[in-house]
């Protein structure tokens, strides 16, 4: 490729006549002229590659099926887990994964599942309707899966029902030394040498199905586990306290006056530090249809009404980092403390034929919402360090999803891919001009853009087109250097409900677009719905 135009694939045609009775209102209909001026010299903060992170909880199929299916299955799999689901994964480069859970893990005990399966207790699942959990996937199951995808481990410790004890006694199991005595009862459940725990989150939404904490007691309980909660070897675990549900603007302002710091007054001690208690403070949002809890809305069959209150409710997320952020920057002005927002995605109305829990069928609008929201996410790289999708296989935004020995990856998968140029790189400064999106009471700006530089030099924009019915004549003015290829690539689809199925081709195979670079400027035309990652060399 040159100054010339690159090699290309048009995106899937909107023909006229083309599209199902009903559809013709989502056609392209027009188009709107957009600008994208790209400081391309600015130098802005890496993006932590922990912004692309995965949650798994266990619920649903997201855990077993989703991921384990056990050493004598007929799916293929190593040690248990199923090597399909491990292959697409790896393709991503997931950097993290928070386990066990979610609600899960604040009555979760560690102990059951370890050592041989025939021995582990079968307990009852309490967080999600009291269903069976065999302990089959445990700590050394889920320590191999990290290995097996190339992940860090974020693990989540129980404070709602259980002990600074038993958080520590996981500590010493995971990273004691061989010669040690939790070190010795690790090796004879098939692990000699200790594991590394990067990220260790203390407790799970302990305002609501964590404990009920009011941010005070659970500053204080943070605390309490704060001191304890120490790796036994290799480098020091990063503790993750558990913030806000939303806008809970009064809980981030009380936890961090209180628990941040190794002591919330000014008298140092001997052994204290002037490193933060907290290497992070979580965010939960989720994204459906509007702002009701109760009316989710469905993932299937909506209307255009539905597809303007879900993105208006996804970008809700940049006003909420920045509030949250302006609290930390009251007591962390220097910015240490990460915003950890490990629980996101979009979470409507399950079917009622969905074959498991929380099971949801993946649409387009999953992935303009994983569009959006990831490149809110790299916009605020100075403080949000780290991102956990909800929940990678089988449970609601996923990224990929199984039936028996089938499986299939999402529009979700599609947009991680595309954007995992993104992991490590320095974020690059953008003015968009585009007109606003526009549907009944809600307006939305038309184009979301998130750019970056990696290290060899290469820009990398990540474009998203909230509007459902127009095309984008879009222009890129690269300010400063000398520009003189680009390449394109454009996930879409006829409907902004269309969805994957086991029994048809994948309808979100991204698709080349076509690309004119001419002195400092790159011109291409950006579909209606879609997610366009654009590559830049010099």
């Amino acid at each position: 490729m040159g100054h010339a135009i690159s090699q290309s694939l048009m995106i899937l045609a909107l023909a006229a006549g083309a599209l199902p009775a009903g559809a013709q209102a989502e056609a392209v209909s027009s188009s709107f002229d957009a600008a994208v001026a790209v400081e391309t010299a600015g130098a802005g903060p890496v993006i932590d590659p922990n912004i692309y992170g995965q949650f798994v909880e266990h619920l649903g199929r997201g855990v077993y099926e989703g991921i384990w299916v056990g050493p004598d299955s007929p799916i293929p799999n190593v040690r248990g887990i199923r090597s399909d689901v491990v292959a697409a994964l790896r393709k991503v480069k997931i950097p993290v994964i928070r386990w066990p859970g979610g609600c899960f893990a604040d009555g979760y005990h560690w102990a059951d599942g370890v050592g041989p399966a025939s021995r582990r207790p079968k307990a009852i699942n309490a967080a999600w309707d009291k269903s069976p959990e065999t302990n089959a996937f445990g700590t050394h199951e889920y320590m191999d899966f990290l290995g097996q995808i190339d992940a860090k481990a974020f693990v989540s410790v129980n404070v709602g029902s259980g002990s600074v004890r038993e958080a520590d006694d996981w500590m010493r199991y995971m990273t004691a030394p061989a010669d040690s005595q939790p070190g010795q009862a690790r090796a004879s459940n098939g692990h000699v040498e200790p594991w590394q725990v990067p990220f260790v989150g203390v407790g799970n939404e302990s305002w609501g199905c964590g404990g009920n904490m009011t941010a005070d007691s659970y500053a204080a309980a943070f605390r309490h586990y704060a001191a304890f909660l120490r790796s036994y070897s290799g480098e020091r675990a990063q503790l993750i306290a558990v913030g806000a549900d939303s806008d809970d603007y009064d809980w981030t302002d009380r936890v961090m006056a209180q628990a941040m710091k190794w002591r919330p007054n000014p008298t140092p001690l001997a052994y204290t530090t002037d490193r933060p208690l907290m290497w992070g403070l979580s965010l939960h949002f989720y994204t459906f249809a509007g702002n009701d809890w109760r009316k989710k809305g469905r993932n299937v069959g909506f209307g255009m009404a539905e597809w303007a209150s879900s993105l208006a409710r996804a970008n809700h997320v940049d006003e909420l980092i920045r509030g949250h952020a302006a609290i930390m920057d009251k007591y962390d002005p220097e910015k240490r403390v990460a915003l950890a927002v490990d629980e996101w995605g979009a979470w409507f109305q399950s079917e009622k034929d969905a074959p498991s829990q929380l099971y949801l069928e993946s649409t387009l609008r999953d992935a303009v919402i994983a569009g959006l929201s990831l490149n809110i996410f790299n916009r605020h790289a100075d403080r949000v360090r780290m991102a956990n999708l909800a929940q990678m296989v089988n449970v609601i935004q996923s990224l990929i999803l199984t039936d028996g020995a089938k499986m299939m990856v999402t529009p979700t998968y599609h947009v991680f891919d595309l954007y995992k140029v993104h992991q490590g790189a320095a974020l690059i400064p953008t003015e968009v001009q585009a007109p606003d999106y526009v549907e009944g009471d809600t307006r939305l700006p038309g184009l979301s853009v998130s750019a970056s530089k990696d290290r060899s030099g290469k820009l990398h924009l990540t474009i998203v087109n909230l509007d459902p019915r127009r095309s984008s004549n879009l222009r890129l003015t690269l300010k400063g250097g000398v520009w003189r290829q680009a390449n394109a690539q454009t996930l879409t689809a006829d409907r902004v409900d269309t969805r994957v199925r086991f029994d048809a081709p994948d309808p979100f195979q991204p698709r080349r677009l076509p690309v004119l670079v001419s002195r400092g400027e790159v011109s291409l035309k950006i579909a209606s719905k879609s997610v366009t990652l654009v590559e830049i060399a010099p």
